[in-house]
C-alpha cells in the first residue's frame, strides 16, 4: 500500500519488489520482548533492525542511532508533517515512530524486525498486510510481569502500576496477531521465533521467482 504523504511511494508488494519481509514483535513492557529481538538477530542471518525515533531522553549506557535516535517533540511532530512514518504512537507519554528510510535501507540487506507497541504494529499491518507477520509475545502470567517490572529496579511503583494497567488492555490485542509466543523460557521463545521466520521466508510467494527459474529447467510449461 502507498501513504499519500511518504515523499517515495511504498511498493505495492514487497515480494514483488524482492524487498524484505517486515516482521512486526509487540509485547507488553517487562515481557522480556527486547532480550529476545535481541537475541535472535544475533542468531537468524539476513535479518536486520529498524531503529525507531523516540521524544525519549535515552536512559544510560544507550546510544543514538544505535538503540533509538533520540530526538525533540518539535523534531519529531515535524517528522510526522512530513509524512516520514510508516508508524508512530504516543506511549507513556513519550513519542515512538518507525521512519520509511530506515525501513528501506533495512529491507536492501534482508528482512526487517520490527520492535514496535499495538499502536504501531495495527499501522504497519494496514499498510502491508500479509508482508508484515506479526508475533505477540505474552509473559507466562500477569503475577510474572509483574515480578520482573518489579526486578528491574528501574522504576517507582506509581510507573509500575501504570505499565500494568496498560499491559493488560494490550494483551486484548493478542488475536490480531498472526502468532502468539509464551516468553516462559527465552531458549524455546527464541526457538519459536526463529522457526516462525523461516517458515514465513520459505512462503510460494517469497521465492517465486526461484521457483520458475527451477521450473524453466524442467522444460515445458510447467506453472
Amino acid at each position: 500500500m502507498t501513504s499519500k504523504n511518504h515523499p517515495h511511494a511504498a511498493p505495492t508488494s514487497l515480494a514483488e519488489k524482492a524487498k524484505g519481509l517486515l516482521f512486526i514483535v509487540s509485547a507488553p513492557s517487562g515481557s522480556g520482548k527486547s532480550t529476545l529481538v535481541q537475541r535472535v538477530l544475533h542468531e537468524v542471518p539476513h535479518l536486520c533492525f529498524s531503529v525507531s525515533h523516540t521524544t525519549r531522553p535515552p536512559r544510560a549506557g544507550e546510544r543514538n542511532g544505535v538503540e533509538y535516535f533520540f530526538v525533540s517533540p518539535e523534531d519529531f511532530e515535524s517528522m510526522v508533517r512530513r509524512g516520514e512514518f510508516v508508524e508512530h504512537a504516543k506511549v507513556f507519554g513519550n513519542d515512538y515512530g518507525t521512519t520509511w528510510k530506515q525501513v528501506e535501507e533495512a529491507q536492501a540487506s534482508g528482512d526487517v524486525l520490527l520492535d514496535i507497541d499495538v499502536q504501531g504494529a495495527a499501522q504497519v499491518k494496514q499498510r502491508f498486510g500479509e508482508e508484515a507477520p506479526s508475533v505477540f509475545l505474552l509473559p507466562p502470567s500477569f503475577e510474572v510481569l509483574e515480578e520482573r517490572l518489579r526486578g528491574r529496579s528501574s522504576d517507582g511503583d506509581a510507573v509500575i502500576q501504570k505499565r500494568l494497567e496498560t499491559a493488560r488492555r494490550e494483551i486484548r490485542e493478542y488475536s490480531k496477531y498472526d502468532y502468539v509466543i509464551v516468553n516462559d523460557d527465552l531458549d524455546r521463545a527464541a526457538e519459536v521465533l526463529r522457526s516462525i521466520i523461516q517458515a514465513q521466508r520459505a512462503r510460494q510467494i517469497r521465492q517465486r521467482e526461484e521457483i520458475r527459474k527451477i521450473l524453466k529447467s524442467f522444460g515445458g510449461n510447467i506453472e
